[in-house]
């Protein structure tokens, strides 16, 4: 018997409610899944050429500032 067939026959004995459960503990997996999946996606998407990109500041930009300097 595969692990489907378990599921398919242990869902079968449980009552309305139960199964009411079972499917939404089901939608809740998926749901999880399809976040995971949309974080992967946006993140390649927003990292997406990057590297590529010029550096905004240069080293010159970097220099410490603490009130007026003589």
């Amino acid at each position: 018997m595969t692990l489907e067939e378990k599921i398919m026959r242990s869902v079968h004995e449980l009552s309305e409610i139960k199964k009411a459960e079972v499917l939404d503990f089901v939608e809740y997996l998926r749901s999880k899944t399809e976040e995971q999946e949309w974080s992967a996606i946006s993140l390649s998407s927003a990292m997406r050429g990057i590297a590529e990109e010029p550096a905004p500041y240069s080293l010159a930009d970097l220099k410490e500032s603490w009130g007026t300097v003589k």
